[in-house]
């Protein structure tokens, strides 16, 4: 009589164990190298506030911002691996990676506006491009804007030869290097939570970044001039471990597929007005003097970069940038 009240307590304790055990929220790690207040920081937050909803509690997901889990040199290994489920890299991240196609996006000049931009990440060349991840055990899912570019220094930078001889800070890509030799400058890669003390010490003279980025990082307090070229995009893939995501429950798949086509929404939507505010807060701080290019200057700075379009074509592919080019015309774009 005892040895069955001692089987089924122990069935009944297992039971309860299993069932507690089933109501484990999946948890899924998203880390990233940017502030909380930058339009990639506020997209994570909608994410997670929907994924979270969605699924009714059944997954959780932490957020790890300004590098306090991973660097960005760490991060794509530490997705690889298993030890992060989700990032949001800048797209320059992936040519070190081995798919050099992502390099396109660091082209400078070649999304004049951000109708062609979203004609390539909301269409076919985008989903081409996300599937070349998945032999890297990588699934891509979305891409989010953050901005075109502005440069920074503690010298006015009006034209090409401004440049000549300076350390500009740029993520590891063959593109970027091009892009600061072309203008005389000497590249420097260095990670992104490493640049403002970069550029506090002098070990860089400046670098390029999106207005957002800029600000939040307090760049703008260690450098004294910005140039509003808007020569160049940067955006994000929001990515997954592929073996995690395959093994996802199909109805979790599907809720979080819809939280991340809203925050997709939400992230591209305030990219410009953020962008916006970061600049006029900038200027409003009174430490940097900001300059617009005048149409004669502007046109210096594309003749002085356009020719890297044209260098990159056997790292990049020729066919793709033409393809890009192509968008660019049929929708009446110069």
């Amino acid at each position: 009589m005892k040895l069955t009240s001692l089987w089924c307590s122990l069935l009944l304790a297992s039971v309860v164990s299993g069932a507690a055990f089933a109501q484990a929220p999946i948890v899924i790690k998203f880390s990233h190298v940017v502030a909380n207040d930058t339009p990639k920081g506020k997209a994570a937050e909608r994410f997670k506030e929907l994924a979270e909803k969605n699924t009714k509690g059944r997954v959780k997901v932490e957020l790890y911002p300004n590098s306090t889990l991973y660097k960005d040199k760490e991060e794509l290994e530490a997705l690889q691996l298993g030890a992060v489920q989700m990032l949001a890299p800048s797209l320059a991240k992936f040519g070190p990676l081995g798919v050099k196609e992502f390099e396109v996006f660091d082209l400078p000049y070649i999304f004049p506006f951000k109708d062609t931009l979203h004609q390539v990440t909301e269409g076919p060349i985008g989903k081409a491009l996300l599937k070349k991840l998945e032999p890297k055990g990588i699934t891509g899912l979305a891409f989010w804007d953050n901005g075109f570019k502005i440069m920074s220094a503690n010298k006015p930078l009006r034209t090409p030869a401004d440049f000549k001889g300076l350390k500009m800070r740029i993520q590891s890509s063959k593109v970027l290097d091009a892009e600061m030799r072309a203008l005389g400058a000497n590249p420097q890669v260095l990670a992104f939570s490493e640049v403002y003390q970069a550029l506090q010490t002098g070990v860089v003279d400046g670098t390029e970044n999106p207005p957002s980025n800029m600000y939040t990082q307090k760049m703008h307090e260690v450098q004294k001039h910005v140039t509003v070229s808007n020569h160049g995009y940067l955006g994000y893939a929001v990515i997954v471990n592929k073996k995690f995501w395959d093994s996802l429950p199909a109805d979790i798949r599907t809720e979080l597929e819809s939280a991340m086509k809203n925050a997709t929404i939400y992230a591209n939507a305030i990219a410009d007005q953020e962008n916006g505010r970061a600049l006029d807060a900038i200027r409003k701080a009174g430490k940097t003097t900001i300059y617009e290019l005048t149409p004669a200057e502007k046109n210096e700075w594309r003749k002085a970069l356009l020719p890297v379009q044209t260098e990159m074509e056997g790292r990049i592919g020729k066919d793709l940038i033409a393809s890009i080019r192509k968008l660019s015309a049929s929708s009446g774009e110069k």
